[in-house]
């Protein structure tokens, strides 16, 4: 398959890709890793009259840590991630996460920026965001604009990214050294998108949950935090039983998607299962 005609633009600066944007909105894509861009275009499932790589603009190649937040630029690839990025619990949960985001040479081009943008409801860095309430950098010619994940994710392949913005960075909280982190998802294959996935984090103080996050993806169009999971926890002691409580509060907090992978009842399963496996790692 080939994709529909386009016009290439190849900017050098993060100026000159807001341009791009602003004169031709709607009609144009930003291509990163072009991961998820490059298939659809070639199905002619996206047919935009303008491709914007910003591949050439160092400036939004980074991962660094600014006071109590890593910042993570639109050019950073999964690749990244494959070694903590930081000492703290933070760097550890995404070497762990990138480890099943489909194959090597994809985790060598695509982008956790790119991941954000796409939106796509089985991403595992869309569900990391949205449990650690990252926030999302948006910028266009108009000026720039922070949106709290919760704020961003809007549907299936659906944000609060206006056609004129350009996605230019995310920003995670540091996680304080004494948190503990589970990530389980399951997929048919090695490598597929996840019909279910979990990202919880934990905190305890004096033998309690001081702090809890619990976050789903795969199951509904876009990820979220469960509160009803994280309130099941709060301030009891962890144990299984209790990770058991909390799988069953997230299983009937979920309005599942159907499709052609899974029926509804099929992915409250998932997600009850992922829940409780994930937890279950806050205290391995």
């Amino acid at each position: 398959m080939k994709p529909a005609p386009f016009h290439y633009h190849a900017p050098r600066t993060i100026a000159d890709a807001l341009a791009a944007l602003a004169r031709h909105g709607g009609d144009a894509k930003v291509l990163a890793g072009g991961q998820s861009l490059v298939p659809v275009m070639a199905f002619r499932l996206a047919r935009p009259g303008h491709l914007v790589d910003i591949n050439g603009i160092g400036e939004l190649d980074y991962v660094r840590v600014e006071g109590d937040q890593l910042r993570i630029g639109a050019c950073a690839r999964h690749a990244a991630f494959h070694a903590p990025v930081e000492p703290g619990p933070l760097g550890r949960l995404l070497a762990t996460v990138v480890e099943s985001i489909a194959h090597l040479p994809i985790r060598t081009r695509g982008t956790f920026c790119g991941s954000l943008a796409h939106a796509d409801a089985s991403s595992e860095w869309c569900a990391t965001a949205a449990t650690l309430d990252a926030e999302i950098v948006l910028e266009s010619e108009r000026g720039r604009r922070v949106v709290k994940a919760a704020d961003y994710f809007k549907g299936f392949l659906m944000t609060d990214r206006a056609d004129d913005e350009l996605v230019v960075e995310a920003r995670l909280p540091l996680l304080a050294a004494d948190t503990r982190f589970g990530f389980e998802e399951f997929s048919r294959r090695a490598g597929d998108y996840a019909l279910g996935l979990c990202v919880a984090v934990v905190r305890h103080a004096g033998g309690t949950v001081a702090e809890a996050r619990i976050g789903v993806g795969g199951a509904e169009p876009f990820p979220r935090r469960i509160p009803e999971a994280e309130a099941a926890i709060l301030g009891k002691t962890l144990d299984k039983d209790l990770c058991r409580t909390a799988a069953e509060a997230a299983a009937g907090a979920v309005d599942p998607m159907s499709d052609t992978q899974a029926e509804p009842e099929y992915r409250r399963d998932l997600v009850r299962a992922m829940v409780r496996r994930a937890l279950e790692r806050c205290i391995a």
